[in-house]
């Protein structure tokens, strides 16, 4: 590991000792950020593997009741029916801190309208047409809060990675160099105390012997 480029002096020893512990802190930190980054990234993967096995089933049950009603009805009775919806809806965004990631929660809001997802006469309608848009307003909210986790859990993916690069950083190159370069000055001062004490020792020597 190459040590750093710095003079070998006791004011310079004393800033790297301080710089390896703020480092080797920060480190310890870091590693506690990132594991539970990761317990926090495996819950959201369970829960989204959950809420898409779900709604994917509902989705396909709804497309099959879809289909059936388009089979039985004509393309202007479908569309007709379908073209004035009863109602609007929105989803509200807001956001909160999941250990130092900002992620957004969705709530579903009826802007307006009547609380019935059926806005069109049944004289000239199907119950496959009924089942379809009732099972479709019912997904809306589920997949809100599938499109919440996804968000959340890709967040926090980024985030585990940019932590685990500081982490590596700090594991693999700091801190090595700072110990390195520690040990360097280390032992530069050993050598530089125990030449100025051989010059004493000549120096006392040789003034003995003037005397």
């Amino acid at each position: 590991m190459a040590r750093l480029n710095v003079s070998p002096t006791r004011m310079e020893l004393n800033r790297l000792k301080k710089r390896l512990a703020v480092a080797r802190n920060g480190h310890k930190l870091l590693k506690d950020k990132r594991d539970e980054l990761m317990k926090q990234f495996m819950k959201l993967i369970r829960r989204d593997q959950e809420l898409r096995r779900e709604a994917e089933a509902q989705l396909e049950s709804t497309q099959n009741d879809f289909l059936l009603a388009g089979a039985l009805l004509s393309d202007e009775s479908l569309n007709a029916a379908l073209m004035r919806p009863s109602r609007t809806a929105s989803a509200e965004v807001t956001f909160r801190n999941m250990t130092g990631v900002s992620v957004p929660e969705f709530e579903y809001k009826i802007s307006s309208g009547t609380g019935d997802p059926l806005c069109y006469g049944f004289a000239d309608t199907n119950a496959s047409l009924d089942r379809a848009v009732t099972k479709m307003d019912a997904i809306l909210e589920p997949l809100l809060e599938l499109a919440r986790v996804e968000k959340a859990a890709r967040l926090l993916s980024c985030e585990i990675e940019k932590t685990r690069r500081r982490v590596n950083a700090l594991e693999y190159v700091m801190i090595p160099q700072l110990e390195e370069t520690i040990r360097y000055i280390m032992m530069k001062m050993e050598e530089n105390d125990r030449s100025t004490k051989i010059r004493l020792m000549k120096v006392k020597d040789m003034v003995l012997e003037k005397k």
